[in-house]
Parts: C-alpha cells; structure tokens; sequence
C-alpha cells in the first residue's frame, strides 16, 4: 500500500486546511487510517484514527474540537479538516494505514506510512 499525503501548506493562526490521504489500493479501506505528525526535533506524536468503516473515530487532546477526520472508501481517501490553527500545530502530518480495522494510537499499530506534508502556522 502506498500512501499519497497533501494539503498542507502555510496559514496564519486562526485558518484551516484540510489534509488528504490517497491509498493506492482499495484493500486499504478494510483498515483503519491514523493521521500523525511530528514538530522539528520532537518525537512523532498521534493525531487522530479513523476506523475502518468511520463509525469509530479518536483524537489527540489538543486537537479534540478542532480537527475533523472521515474517509470516502470509495476514493481510497482519508481527509483531517483543521481548523482554529495555532502555531504548536506546525509540524510535518503523515498519515498512515493500521494493521488491522480499529487501531490504537502507537505508531507501532500502523503498517504502511506515507512521505508527510508539511503545515506551517503562523502567529
């Protein structure tokens, strides 16, 4: 499976972008898909996880009420909606595809990782 991510892009603090993950096989809809990210000279920290269907959706607690993630199986497509950006939220977004149908928040849960895109906030 390979993973196509894009969307990001440079904001002012306050605005939106709405992420995309592409899979490059339609058996990526059977598992569930988890948008990380990771800030220069931090560890890669979990986002959010969307289950393999959307019916079960997870957050980080700083992103909770402010990000947004579905998926259109149809489309191989995982989508994170952020809005009310704020510059601790600058960092590189991968997404990834878990190993199974629900999914945890260790990255060890997840088998296949895209290249990341980047999202920059400006105060």
């Amino acid at each position: 499976v390979q993973l196509q991510a894009s969307g990001g892009g440079l904001v002012q603090a306050g605005g939106s972008l709405r992420l995309s993950c592409v899979a490059s096989r339609r058996t990526a809809s059977n598992n569930a898909v988890g948008w990380f990210r990771q800030a220069p000279g931090k560890e890669r920290e979990f986002v959010s996880s969307i289950s393999w269907n959307g019916g079960n959706k997870n957050y980080a607690d700083n992103v909770q009420g402010r990000f947004t993630i579905s998926r259109d199986n149809a489309k191989s497509t995982v989508y994170l909606q952020m809005n009310s950006l704020k510059p601790e939220d600058t960092a590189v977004y991968y997404c990834a595809v878990a190993r199974g149908s629900y999914s945890g928040r260790g990255l060890s849960d997840y088998a296949y990782w895209g290249q990341g895109t980047q999202v920059t906030v400006s105060s």
